[in-house]
């Protein structure tokens, strides 16, 4: 402790405590945040391409849900209400919430409608997604393919990538 010697000889301790330090590095934390925040935001448009990648070997018995144009969903092939779907799901994985439900879209399901759906299936305790796409073909043509699953993604509190085919959540 620093003592100070005053008039009266007495002895005081100095308890004030210098924060001009603390001030300078959290001011400088502050520009270092307020340079990278806006290069972490990503603004690009992109057209995702579709996949042809080798697809996953699929599953004996796989849980197909289905979000069609209409905005409907179908679980298999039976057409389910968006409120019936935790109570469908829990039906056809005989209770497992570890299995994976691959997750089919129409092409013009919007972004919105489909992440909906996901937080729906993450509500209900589902956290193994796979998106499902047309594989071997290029964009725009369809003729001799097959729908199958092609990576899983898992649904957390971050934001998840789909790994490449054959990845695990």
């Amino acid at each position: 402790m620093i003592r100070m010697r005053h008039t009266d000889e007495s002895p005081h301790e100095a308890s004030e405590i210098n924060v001009t330090p603390f001030i300078d590095v959290m001011l400088v934390l502050l520009v270092i945040f307020m340079v990278t925040a806006p290069l972490t935001t990503v603004n690009v448009p992109v057209d995702l391409p579709s996949s042809t990648e080798k697809p996953t070997p699929r599953p004996d018995d796989p849980v197909f849900l289905t979000v069609k144009a209409d905005h409907g969903l179908a679980l298999g092939e039976d057409d389910i209400s968006t409120d019936a779907l935790s109570a469908a799901l829990e039906t056809a994985t005989k209770g497992n919430r570890d299995e994976r439900i691959f997750l089919r879209a129409d092409r013009t399901v919007d972004y919105g409608t489909l992440m909906g759906v996901m937080d729906k299936l993450r509500s209900a305790g589902y956290l193994k997604v796979a998106l499902v796409n047309l594989q071997g073909q290029e964009e725009g043509s369809e003729a001799g393919t097959t729908t199958v699953p092609t990576g899983s993604t898992a649904l957390g509190s971050a934001p998840a990538m789909a790994p490449a085919a054959g990845g695990t959540p």
